[in-house]
């Protein structure tokens, strides 16, 4: 463990600070933003798509100095499930790529004192002993699957810590789980296992359907975590943690899809029955955190899995269709 002198009791956030939460209409960036405004933050901006293209680094600059962030929550992505990286690969490192590089050296140009760069736990080997610790990045081959997103990932980790060495610049990388939550993606081509679970039942129960199949064998064991929890997650570290080093956020427990399904199964009240269409492919075995170093600082995931489902289907069905990324037919499939 490092020295806490240098790494831990750093609190640089105050109420007066002004606050930029860039992908805010997603899911991890909208539970951001709600959490911002529970601290009490006097001025809070966003990266509307209207105003800024976070593509196009001259205007992300540009809006960067006219507002002289003093905090930045770097959320703002391309993200998607294992078909939507499968068949998009180029789209998925090119506009991720472009966004991070664009958001932090204009964070860093403009005078930010402090940056918040959200990653994913897929920018670790598939492969790895599990649970996963921070150090195992960079120690094998990545998932073919998502290898786009991935490298795109971790190069925007790599640039974090390459502006804080040269330029004293202070951001960090968290590393979240799988995350679901109010805001999330339902469309069946696109989204994560979660959220296609959801809906998949859901309209199952709607039609009067015997029975559901969902893709693969149902064995693969995956961490899930809600999204208002990495958002507290997040304000924690910003408060308290100032390394270089990448740092996982997660619950340090997983289930298997197979018991996923059925929790969810259960809380949408679907009651037929669940069928594993084996033919597609699993992903890998077990996809865990070791959360450890989060928990020795005192921070701890706070909702249940099954808590977390149910708040989460009840802003579903309180969603007008029109405003749900819903998207077109396909199986759920694990992450």
């Amino acid at each position: 463990m490092r020295g806490t002198s240098s790494v831990y009791g750093v609190s640089p956030m105050n109420e007066t600070d002004r606050v930029l939460v860039a992908g805010h209409r997603g899911l991890v960036g909208g539970a951001l933003l709600r959490r911002v405004e529970q601290e009490g933050f006097k001025e809070i901006v966003v990266c509307d798509r209207d105003e800024v293209d976070l593509t196009i680094g001259a205007r992300v600059l540009e809006y960067f100095e006219s507002l002289r962030p003093a905090l930045v929550f770097l959320a703002a992505a391309r993200v998607g499930g294992i078909q939507a990286n499968s068949r998009y690969p180029a789209d998925f490192i090119r506009d991720n790529l472009q966004i991070q590089t664009n958001v932090i050296d204009a964070a860093w140009r403009s005078g930010a004192k402090k940056l918040c760069f959200l990653g994913s736990s897929c920018i670790y080997p598939p492969h790895a002993r599990q649970p996963m610790k921070e150090e195992y990045l960079l120690t094998g081959p990545l998932e073919p699957t998502n290898e786009s997103y991935a490298i795109a990932k971790i190069a925007g980790i790599k640039m974090v810590q390459a502006y804080r060495r040269q330029h004293g610049f202070k951001g960090i990388c968290l590393q979240p789980t799988n995350l679901y939550g109010p805001g999330d993606n339902f469309a069946l081509q696109s989204s994560h296992v979660l959220p296609a679970l959801i809906r998949r039942f859901h309209e199952a129960k709607d039609r009067g359907e015997s029975e559901v199949t969902i893709w693969g064998t149902g064995t693969p064991r995956r961490e899930f975590m809600h999204v208002d929890d990495l958002a507290d997650a997040a304000i924690f570290l910003m408060r308290n943690y100032d390394d270089k080093e990448v740092i996982n956020v997660g619950v340090g427990k997983d289930v298997t899809i197979s018991a996923l399904a059925r929790l969810v199964a259960d809380v949408v009240g679907f009651h037929g029955a669940i069928l594993q269409d084996a033919k597609w492919p699993d992903g890998p075995p077990r996809r865990l955190l070791d959360v450890s170093r989060l928990h020795a600082m005192g921070w701890k995931a706070k909702i249940e899995l099954r808590e977390g489902v149910a708040q989460t289907y009840r802003w579903f069905l309180d969603q007008d269709p029109k405003n749900l990324r819903l998207g077109g037919e396909d199986m759920a499939r694990s992450a």
